[in-house]
């Protein structure tokens, strides 16, 4: 497996974490930084992130900011990103398997019920079930540029 990571100042120790946590799983972590605390804009990071992923190869993508929100609705405005930002461990694994996901947001200042690498564990380990769900993500992505 493979997943591109981006983040801006708010979330740089939780990337660090997440990168280290997937190699220990074994899943190649290309991270686009930023590694430092100086002020940057998490829309740009965003754009990186999925730029990237776009180019193939990608299982998944990871954006962090300092509550996961910016970053993911930026990443939302691009074409064919389903970009969730789950709270716990159960909605990181239905982002997977009821909305196809293929980013996930985490905030660096949020404080989670849970450990974030479980999170993301259950969103990694979680497959998209189809059915019923496939025509509900091509009405969600209908919607796009509306």
């Amino acid at each position: 497996m493979k997943a591109v990571i981006a983040n801006d100042h708010g979330a740089v120790e939780l990337a660090e974490k997440l990168v280290k946590h997937l190699e220990t799983r074994g899943i190649e972590a290309v991270h686009l930084g930023t590694c430092s605390s100086e002020s940057v804009d998490y829309p740009d990071y965003a754009e990186k992130a999925v730029l990237e992923y776009r180019k193939g190869g990608y299982d998944f993508g990871i954006l962090c900011c300092g509550t996961g929100i910016g970053i993911s609705i930026s990443a939302n405005k691009m074409k064919g990103i389903r970009c969730a930002l789950p709270q716990n461990a159960y909605a990181a694994k239905m982002c997977r398997c009821h909305n196809d996901a293929n980013f996930i947001a985490f905030g660096g200042r949020i404080e989670y019920p849970e450990p974030v690498t479980d999170i993301l564990d259950a969103y990694i380990n979680a497959s998209f079930e189809g059915g019923r769900h496939a025509g509900r993500i091509s009405k969600m992505m209908a919607l796009e540029g509306r």
